[in-house]
């Protein structure tokens, strides 16, 4: 199979890619860049699926301009379509786009509970959630026998050379002694599950939206135990901090962003194959031996 990845060079694009280098004798993997008009001029129609991975990510806000958020929209809504609209006509087969969990919106405060199903309606916060709900409404009306299209709204992907959250815990997990004790309920998914679970749809040509995430929920606290225990280390959990992360919350939106709750129901990222090879704390240990 014939498989082309746009955004190649991102956190997710390089993981699949290598993923599938892996059965050279299965899948041909061809990478391109969007940054510029020069893949106008490319031929999409001999590929069996295109995997689109380029965009502006959440944690790349900083580097936008204040008053320039149109961005969002130019490249996560528009380049998104743009690139299907030529896939399509080029005769490529399927269209795999990458959306997030995010177009439901923030977190739930600490101490609440947020499961998405499949009746929950999507309820962007940001425009980054905007931008990507956008383009799966634009994407939909590509969708035909002869051209399917696949949304994936997942959740944080992690591993070794992620972004985002998962490093910071990291770091603090080979340094701190102690880290508060807070229960809250996060849907994850580890990159090789995730590749795992895009390799499937790709064979099976699929259409239609998923929400693939790891076999376990995420428990922050939990997870920095993993994370220290994985370099040899012990964290010691401190109870009684809630009231105090609340307070904080008021004054941060970062606080409910490490410590909220943001879950699928597990029903709702079954599949017909299983493609999530890795626990949780496998994955934990894969990503910390590989940062070592």
């Amino acid at each position: 199979m014939k498989i082309l990845i746009t955004g190649a060079k991102s956190f997710i694009g390089s993981a699949l890619k290598n993923y599938l280098l892996q059965w050279p004798e299965k899948y041909k993997i061809d990478t391109i860049s969007l940054r510029d008009d020069a893949w106008l001029s490319e031929n999409f129609g001999s590929f069996d699926s295109v995997f689109h991975a380029a965009g502006i990510a959440h944690d790349d806000t900083k580097k936008i301009p204040e008053g320039e958020q149109n961005l969002y929209y130019e490249i996560n809504t528009k380049l998104a379509y743009e690139s299907a609209l030529k896939a399509k006509e080029d005769g490529a087969r399927q269209f795999i786009f990458m959306s997030s969990s995010i177009i439901y919106g923030k977190s739930a405060p600490i101490g609440e509970q947020k499961i998405i199903t499949r009746d929950t309606p999507p309820n962007p916060e940001s425009n980054y959630g905007e931008s990507k709900l956008k383009a799966e409404e634009a994407l939909k009306s590509l969708d035909d026998e002869n051209f399917r299209v696949c949304i994936l709204r997942c959740p944080m992907i992690y591993g070794f050379g992620c972004k985002g959250n998962y490093p910071v815990l990291s770091k603090l997990a080979r340094k701190l002694p102690v880290f508060p004790k807070i229960h809250n309920t996060r849907s994850m998914l580890y990159v090789k599950n995730f590749a795992e679970f895009t390799r499937l749809i790709i064979e099976n040509q699929e259409r239609g939206i998923f929400w693939p995430q790891n076999k376990e929920y995420s428990d922050t606290s939990h997870l920095v135990k993993l994370i220290a225990k994985a370099h040899g280390k012990k964290v010691m959990l401190i109870p009684c901090c809630e009231f105090m992360l609340r307070l904080l919350s008021r004054f941060t939106g970062l606080v409910n962003k490490a410590f909220g709750s943001l879950a699928y129901s597990q029903d709702l990222s079954e599949y017909k194959s299983d493609y999530r090879l890795y626990s949780l704390e496998q994955s934990i240990t894969d990503t910390e031996n590989s940062s070592d």
